[in-house]
């Protein structure tokens, strides 16, 4: 996979957005509410990133920084948001490099930590950040009071 730092609102990045957005209405009977804009993800306080194969967009992933300023953060918080990979090329490890690329980027901005909000109904993304060196947190963000809601951080090194 060829893994390219794009506008949040690229029209690649848009199209897998959309589709993450169907996936969530799926599982959860609604998109994620969220407030989001194409700033956010700007550098060097964010960053968005989709991944191509066979030059075909297959993988997303953004973070946006966070910091004290927000009571639910800290400063140097990078949290994470829009990681997707495509139905048809789960299972080939595709969600862990973007995962890496996330991180390693983060850290090359400065920040300490990456933070993450998914919930009950995205088994295989609790797995992948477990195994990740993830652990539960309190909830943030629009779902703190959302009892399927769970957020996760890792220290990044």
């Amino acid at each position: 996979m060829l893994i390219e730092v794009c506008r949040y609102d690229h029209p690649d990045a848009a199209e897998l957005i959309r589709q993450v957005q169907q996936e969530y209405v799926h599982r959860y009977g609604g998109p994620d509410s969220t407030p989001l804009l194409p700033e956010d993800f700007l550098p060097p306080r964010g960053l968005f990133l989709v991944g191509y194969s066979a030059r075909l967009p297959v993988a997303i992933g953004g973070w946006r920084a966070q910091d004290s300023d927000d009571p639910e953060f800290r400063d140097g918080d990078a949290e994470m948001k829009r990681m997707y990979v495509v139905p048809k090329a789960r299972g080939y490890g595709l969600a862990r490099e973007i995962l890496a690329e996330l991180e390693d980027t983060a850290v090359r901005a400065g920040r300490k930590r990456m933070v993450l909000e998914t919930g009950l109904q995205q088994p295989e993304a609790i797995g992948l950040y477990q195994s990740s060196g993830y652990h539960e947190i309190p909830r943030f963000g629009v779902y703190r009071e959302e009892p399927e809601s769970r957020c996760f951080a890792k220290e990044l090194n």
